[in-house]
């Protein structure tokens, strides 16, 4: 089903139409139209058409006014300051343009006519690693983003570049070939019948173990990092055992995307070994192309515009002078791997911006070698720290990064005891309680990411992140609740839209909000910015708010054609933050 244009749409059609009847010469002129407190619209472009045209901008503005077509959207026109156009729309056009939408899933937001394909980078956590707060940010701004890509029209498919490769490995499976009474302890075992815990539990007492072996014993340092060559190599049996801690780190993140409500795919693992038999000859093409150079030994790439402390050039280190890949050749085979073989139009990285100096040189690598161009753009989608409320990056109290369970367990648990307050009044059950408290903390832990830019530090406050009150996600799923409580309550009216009643203020407010959702999600998907999202989201649920508090939905009963109105204001306010809030991971419970 086509999306339905928005008002915003239909505004900005007639005054273009009406810039270009008056200044011929301008061509389709953009009429820079934005939302105002003045009017539900204001135009801005005349004043630059009219400097170019070398025209007096208000007698222009005069013009434009009696060349627009009103059409019935159109209310009233007023020429404000040197040329701005102050623009009314009617409350027929607000009711019959969301009417249009009462059957469209979309709610307005179009399909991009130019989408392409985008690979998406993220939630990356190590093998035989335990996920922490740090992972938080990847996971949950990488998940939004392809929920909002994908529903804008995008194909995307999803990558979790996890670290499964390098020295570790020859230090963990050695430790386990010379110590094979371990796997008594199913280290290594049938972890189809572990738990997420008892998996990482294994791994973390393997891992302390080869490591303080590794630290004290230089005999056993020497085999290790000779069992690394052996896995390189390809050897059977290393292979085998690399592949076990795989297998059993796999099923300790999936069980920690389940706390996350995130959906992974074993399809969409892809980790650095991926790349492995790629490495070689995307050190050749760089070399053979003139892109790299070998200084050292080492195969390196220059750039004049990065400079070490000495005033050097920092090179990319592609290849290292003992023969061993770096990250850089990795990132750069992925690059080939995603444009060549996954024909992406578009890359986008979901890592910390502690590494954007890393990136904007793999970037520029792969732009020389002619593997990002024109048709293929890459973009870090770069994230600031998680702070603790002393504004340091958050640790526990001994200093230690905090686990990412431990982190998701507790905003659970505090979501629960919020929700119990509510329960009786609202005759939940247990299960709902349950359920509840797991819909709200999760999504407290994901709001409070999401609703801050990116590229931000935000600090962890899970007091605040559950509060009723304020930007938070249970404000905005209560709010929800509430719409699905009136849609309950109303005993046998239904959500009708009536374009001849006259709205009152709230009425038109929430009316033009709901109408902007479908250029937002546009904007914020185009953007890479959920934090966009977010914003419009709690502004909703705000106006929604007002709107209930001054405009009798249920009692006082108000006649009918109203009552159905408001009804249908109120459903379609419902339907919207259900789906700008899925668009963000987060659920919505019925009853709260």
């Amino acid at each position: 089903m086509a999306s339905v244009p928005s008002l915003a749409s239909a505004v900005e059609q007639r005054v273009s139409a009406a810039l270009s009847s008056a200044l011929p010469e301008a061509g389709a002129a953009d009429p820079l139209l934005r939302r105002s407190d003045r009017a539900d619209f204001q135009a801005n472009g005349i004043l630059a058409l009219a400097k170019k045209a070398k025209a007096n901008p208000r007698e222009l503005a005069g013009t434009v006014v009696d060349a627009l077509d009103k059409g019935g959207v159109i209310a009233d026109v007023e020429v404000s300051g040197p040329g701005f156009l102050n623009i009314t729309v009617s409350d027929r056009a607000i009711v019959e343009t969301l009417a249009a939408r009462a059957g469209d899933d979309r709610l307005g937001v179009p399909v991009n006519e130019h989408a392409g394909t985008t690979v998406i980078d993220y939630a990356q956590p190590n093998v035989a690693k335990e996920m922490h707060v740090g992972h938080l940010r990847s996971a949950v701004i990488g998940a939004a983003m392809v929920e909002m890509l994908e529903f804008t029209g995008e194909t995307v498919v999803r990558r979790h570049h996890i670290g499964d490769w390098g020295t570790q490995f020859g230090m963990l499976i050695q430790y386990l070939l010379e110590h094979p009474h371990e796997l008594d302890h199913k280290a290594a075992g049938e972890s189809s019948e572990q738990s997420g815990e008892e998996a990482m539990s294994n791994l973390n007492r393997l891992y302390k173990a080869s490591r303080a072996l590794f630290d004290a014993d230089e005999e056993f340092k020497t085999r290790a990092r000779a069992r690394v060559v052996d896995l390189q190599a390809g050897d059977e049996q290393t292979l085998a055992l690399w592949q076990r801690f795989v297998d059993e780190s796999k099923i300790y993140f999936y069980s920690v995307f389940d706390k996350l409500d995130m959906d992974i795919q074993d399809p969409d693992i892809v980790g650095e070994s991926g790349y492995n038999d790629m490495l070689v000859e995307t050190c050749r093409l760089l070399e053979e192309s003139g892109v790299a150079v070998r200084s050292n030994g080492a195969l390196c790439v220059f750039f004049d515009e990065y400079k070490g402390p000495d005033g050097q050039p920092t090179p990319l280190i592609v290849q290292k002078s003992d023969g061993g890949f770096g990250y850089a050749a990795t990132d750069l085979s992925a690059i080939r791997d995603r444009v060549g073989n996954l024909k992406a139009s578009s890359l986008v990285y979901v890592v910390d911006a502690r590494q954007s100096l890393h990136f904007k040189m793999v970037f520029e690598t792969a732009r020389r070698a002619g593997w990002l161009n024109e048709d293929v753009h890459a973009h870090q989608l770069a994230f600031g720290t998680v702070l603790g409320a002393d504004g340091k990056p958050f640790k526990t109290r001994e200093g230690e990064t905090v686990r990412l369970v431990d982190l998701l367990d507790e905003a659970v648990d505090r979501a629960t005891a919020v929700v119990r307050e509510k329960a009786e009044k609202v005759g939940l059950s247990e299960q709902e309680i349950v359920e509840n408290g797991r819909f709200v903390g999760i999504g407290a832990v994901k709001y409070a990411d999401l609703s801050t830019s990116a590229a931000r530090d935000y600090k962890f406050d899970l007091d605040q992140m559950v509060s009723l009150n304020g930007d938070t996600s249970v404000y905005l799923q209560y709010a929800y609740a509430r719409t699905q409580s009136i849609l309950r309550k109303a005993e046998g009216r239904s959500p009708v839209a009536h374009p001849e009643l006259e709205l009152a203020a709230a009425e038109r407010t929430l009316g033009l909000h709901l109408d902007g959702f479908g250029a937002l999600v546009s904007e914020a998907a185009a953007e890479y910015a959920p934090h966009k999202l977010a914003a419009y989201l709690y502004q909703l649920a705000s106006l929604f708010t007002s709107f209930y508090e001054h405009c009798p939905v249920i009692k006082p009963e108000p006649e009918l054609a109203v009552g159905e109105n408001r009804l249908f204001l109120t459903d379609l306010t419902g339907r919207t933050l259900a789906k700008g809030m899925s668009l963000l991971g987060i659920r919505t419970p019925e009853r709260l």
